[in-house]
C-alpha cells in the first residue's frame, strides 16, 4: 500500500477527484484552505490580501498497482493547467488498521 499526498490549487478540486475516480482510488482525506508556496515556480497561495488564493490537499491510500496510473493522470492535469500548480508525493504505508 502507498499513501499519495496531493496538493493543488482549489480550482482543480473536481478534476483531482475525477482523477481519483478514474483510478479507482475511492477513499481520501481532504484538507481545505491549505496555504503555501511552491518550491519551483508560481505565486504563493496564502489566503491574504496580497496573495488571496488557497490550495486544497488530500491524502489517499491505494494499492501499489494504482499509483502509476493515478500519478500519470495528475501529471497530465498539471501539464494542462500550468499556472495553477499541482504536486503529488508518494510514500509507503507501514501499517494500517
Amino acid at each position: 500500500m502507498k499513501t499519495i499526498f496531493i496538493t493543488y490549487d482549489r480550482a482543480l478540486h473536481e478534476k483531482v477527484i475525477d482523477a481519483l475516480d478514474a483510478s479507482n482510488a475511492r477513499g481520501y482525506t481532504l484538507l481545505s484552505d491549505v496555504s503555501g508556496r511552491g518550491s519551483k515556480t508560481g505565486d504563493p497561495h496564502l489566503g491574504s490580501h496580497a496573495w488571496p488564493t488557497l490550495n486544497d490537499a488530500l491524502f489517499t491510500v491505494v494499492e501499489d498497482t494504482k499509483v502509476t496510473p493515478l500519478l500519470n493522470r495528475l501529471k497530465q492535469l498539471d501539464i494542462d493547467n500550468p499556472l495553477l500548480g499541482l504536486r503529488a508525493f508518494v510514500w509507503n504505508v507501514e501499517q494500517s488498521i
